[in-house]
């Protein structure tokens, strides 16, 4: 459906006051900035902002809706023959290969990750965002193996494939924020993959996987 008009200029309302946030955020540090200089920068009301961004943290990680869904649709788009962690390895291997900055494989990395570590409630904030994560993974688990509410499995499997990508985030914002160089990093990057990938079980290589014909 084609974007009305209305519906265009709130996102880009939001885009904008967004980027103009994650600029003071990243020149002067999370806890320096106060809403009312962002929404003073922004030419907006506090009102506005917090119509946007509920909370002060989301207008620093306001892209933190595709990280919530990741991994779940990843599970879910897999092709016939496919499990899911099967799915998830090969997503993270071809985002790594092409040094994606969907995985922080960007020189920008380091400014931002140093801001996170400087501000308790945006490292508060990021441990949320893992957890909606991994529920969100065990939901399409559940939904993609038709397992019982009381079936323990897909919540143990999702703990493992979500352990995988939480690795490769973690190290990647390590990496980066030393300086490092982004494709230098996404190949050992692919060197821990097949390391992680002899780590998991049969088992949970093998579960989910998603029927032929």
């Amino acid at each position: 459906m084609t974007e009305g008009l209305r519906e265009r200029k709130k996102r880009q309302t939001r885009q904008y006051i967004s980027d103009v946030a994650t600029g003071l955020f990243l020149e002067r540090g999370f806890d320096a900035v106060k809403v009312t200089e962002i929404a003073d920068a922004a030419n907006v009301s506090v009102n506005t902002v917090y119509n946007y961004f509920p909370a002060k943290e989301d207008l620093f990680l306001d892209r933190s809706a595709g990280v919530v869904d990741r991994l779940a649709r990843w599970v879910r788009g897999r092709p016939k023959g496919e499990s899911a962690a099967v799915a998830v390895l090969r997503e993270l291997r071809e985002e790594t290969e092409a040094v994606s900055p969907r995985l922080g494989l960007a020189a920008g990395v380091a400014r931002f990750m140093q801001v996170v570590d400087e501000a308790p409630a945006l490292r508060s904030r990021l441990w949320a965002i893992g957890q909606e994560a991994l529920e969100s993974l065990e939901e399409a688990l559940r939904e993609e193996t038709g397992a019982p509410p009381g079936d323990p499995l897909p919540g143990l499997v999702a703990g493992q494939i979500n352990w995988v990508h939480q690795t490769v985030t973690t190290v990647i914002g390590r990496e980066m924020k030393a300086g490092r160089a982004p494709d230098e990093v996404s190949r050992e990057i692919l060197v821990l993959l097949d390391d992680m990938e002899e780590l998991l079980s049969p088992k949970v290589l093998g579960y989910a996987v998603r029927a032929e014909g």
